[in-house]
C-alpha cells in the first residue's frame, strides 16, 4: 500500500494515530515515577524515551500534547520537582503497565490503582517501581518545546543506577533479555525480546565480526 500526504492527512484520527505511532518501529517500554509537591505519587508508562548522550549520561523524555484542559500529571511533576524515574517494563507487569496510561484524577496514585508498589531508593525523592529490574533516577536540567506539534523533549540527567548484577557484562554493556524487557509498538502493542547477536566495533578494513 502507498500513502501520500493527502491520503494521511485525510486518515480518520485514530486510524492515523495507530499508523503514524507504529512507523517508528520498537521502541522501550518504560515506567516513569514521579511525585508531586504534595506527596503524590503518579506513574506513567512511554515509550519515548531517548539516548542523548553518555558523558554526561543523559535521556531525553518526549511528552506528547494533552488535549485543551487535561492536566499532565507527570510533566507537572517533574518540572515542579526537577526529579524523575524511569523503570524499565518485563513481561511479569505488562497488564498494570498498560493500565497506567488511563487518566486517573490526580488525587488518585496509579501505583495503588493498578497493584504496582512505589520503592523508595537512597534517599532518591522520586518513587521508582519495585517490580522492576532496571531502574534509573534522572534529574531535569533542560527542556525543549516544538511549536511545530506542542510536544516537549525532557532532559534528564543519570543521577543512579540500579539493576541485577547478572545482566551486567564485563564491558559495561547490559544484557536486557535476561531481564525480560519489553519493547512497545505503537499505542498499545508489547513484544518480547529474543537472544539477538552481538557485533564487534565495525571498521572500514574489516568484515562484520559477531562477539560470541
Amino acid at each position: 500500500m502507498h500513502f501520500d500526504r493527502t491520503d494521511i492527512d485525510t486518515l480518520e484520527q485514530r486510524y492515523r494515530g495507530n499508523l503514524i505511532n507504529c512507523l517508528s518501529g520498537f521502541k522501550p517500554a518504560v515506567l516513569v515515577g514521579t511525585k508531586s509537591t504534595e506527596g503524590q505519587t503518579n506513574l506513567a508508562i512511554f515509550s519515548n524515551l531517548l539516548h542523548l548522550g553518555a558523558n554526561p549520561a543523559l535521556l531525553g523524555l518526549l511528552v506528547r500534547p494533552a488535549p485543551a484542559g487535561t492536566e499532565r500529571h507527570t510533566w507537572e511533576n517533574i518540572v515542579a520537582t526537577q526529579h524523575f524515574t524511569v523503570n524499565h517494563v518485563n513481561e511479569a507487569i505488562v497488564p498494570q503497565a498498560h493500565q497506567t496510561s488511563a487518566r486517573y484524577p490526580r488525587e488518585t496514585s496509579e501505583f495503588s490503582a493498578t497493584g504496582l508498589t512505589p520503592e523508595w531508593l537512597a534517599d532518591y525523592p522520586a518513587p521508582f517501581v519495585a517490580e522492576a529490574t532496571v531502574k534509573l533516577g534522572l534529574r531535569l536540567i533542560d527542556q525543549h518545546h516544538f511549536d511545530i506539534n506542542h510536544t516537549t523533549l525532557l532532559i534528564g540527567e543519570v543521577q543512579t543506577i540500579h539493576l541485577p548484577s547478572e545482566i551486567l557484562r564485563e564491558d559495561g554493556s547490559l544484557d536486557l533479555t535476561q531481564e525480560h524487557a519489553v519493547a512497545a509498538c505503537g499505542l498499545d502493542s508489547y513484544h518480547t525480546t529474543g537472544t539477538g547477536c552481538r557485533y564487534r566495533y565495525a571498521k572500514p578494513d574489516a568484515k562484520p565480526s559477531k562477539i560470541d
